[in-house]
């Protein structure tokens, strides 16, 4: 009791209405038992991370470690984003260029690519100035060896192109769709699907709908926000009701999608790039005549590849209202008869491909 009230009178306000001189920091603490305590900041285990990665004397798998902690990070879009103010990009890109790096170093960089730079036009853009694609494209040649390496390229290619239109004009450059059409035709099937899920991914329109928030009641506050939504297939345009209102663009990760909402659109590239460079035959014959997979090409037919392809070939006719050649609507509307009958109706056959009923029956109409 009397060492509390010792700390009562010690702390109380003096009686002559001086105030208390404010507590000054202790300078006796140790920063590492402060780190040990809190942790350290994710920019600190970020660069040790990468100290370790890029060190060539160290172990391989205390490389290959300190990268998967680093991938691990970076997940965090504010840590991708520092990816930048840390000049942290070109060890990482040199890690891929190196003769010297495994196929397993370079394999957990393309990881840590995919990561930093999906759904993140601020990250995409800062790697993008690194020129990548020709490396990240080379990945996917039938000469590397390991398909989960081929696998990593398809998502970090992924990663840096979906919604990022400077990225897909670039393509053409550096032989991109050449690239992606042979991938339909890779020895993995996970390569494959991956690849048709990405072209799929390019190919859908999109848009951004920026709207003020409803105005608040007096009860409720009086700030306003505005909300911010990237949709997939084109939006009706939505009647005004009163003058344009003009949102404010703040500084942050998607700010160059709505300063400059066609800096995300890559629909009609990738529709181009389609019909110019052969893809669309080579998706309409992965359904029709598929090319056996697996290291000894064993295998035939993968109801996931076939499900993905399908929903290209429905996006191209139906959303971006492409035209297939009369061989081409004359085999794709072979093969859909054909499964249908074996899947007993087009409704069960519309739910294997993740289509609604109506959209199957829209497609073999377009055919």
């Amino acid at each position: 009791m009397d060492s509390l009230l010792r700390w009562g009178i010690e702390n109380s306000v003096p009686t002559d209405g001086q105030q208390v001189p404010p507590a000054q920091p202790r300078k006796d603490l140790d920063p590492a038992i402060i780190d040990h305590i809190l942790g350290k900041p994710d920019a600190v285990l970020m660069k040790e991370a990468l100290e370790v990665a890029v060190d060539e004397t160290r172990d391989e798998d205390e490389r290959l470690q300190a990268l998967d902690d680093f991938e691990m990070l970076v997940e965090q879009i504010d840590n991708a984003n520092d990816l930048l103010k840390l000049k942290m990009w070109e060890p990482l890109q040199s890690l891929l260029t190196s003769s010297s790096s495994s196929d397993e170093i370079r394999r957990q960089v393309l990881w840590i690519v995919g990561t930093a730079v999906q759904n993140n036009p601020s990250a995409q853009n800062a790697y993008l100035d690194l020129t990548p694609l020709t490396t990240l494209l080379s990945f996917l040649s039938p000469s590397v060896s390991s398909a989960k390496t081929r696998s990593k390229a398809v998502y970090a290619l992924s990663g840096l192109l979906k919604h990022n239109r400077a990225a897909v004009r670039q393509m053409e450059d550096a032989g991109g769709w050449e690239v992606l059409k042979g991938a339909l035709e890779d020895s993995d099937i996970s390569v494959r699907r991956k690849t048709a899920f990405l072209l799929n991914s390019l190919l859908l329109p999109t848009t951004v709908v920026q709207t003020p928030a409803p105005i608040p009641s007096a009860t409720s506050g009086a700030n306003h926000s505005s909300s911010t939504a990237l949709t997939l297939h084109p939006t009706a345009q939505q009647p005004s009701s009163g003058p344009e209102v003009s949102n404010p663009i703040h500084p942050n990760s998607h700010a160059s999608m709505l300063s400059n909402p066609s800096s995300f659109s890559t629909s009609e590239l990738t529709q181009a790039a389609l019909e110019q460079r052969g893809i669309l035959s080579a998706l309409v014959g992965s359904l029709v005549s598929p090319i056996p997979y697996g290291p000894d090409g064993e295998s035939e037919g993968d109801p996931e590849l076939e499900e993905k392809v399908v929903n290209v070939l429905h996006t191209y006719v139906l959303s971006c209202h492409g035209q297939l050649s009369p061989d081409q609507k004359k085999s794709l509307a072979r093969f859909i008869e054909e499964q249908s009958t074996k899947a007993g109706d087009d409704g069960k056959l519309a739910e294997a491909w993740g289509l609604a009923k109506d959209d199957l029956v829209a497609l073999r109409q377009a055919l």
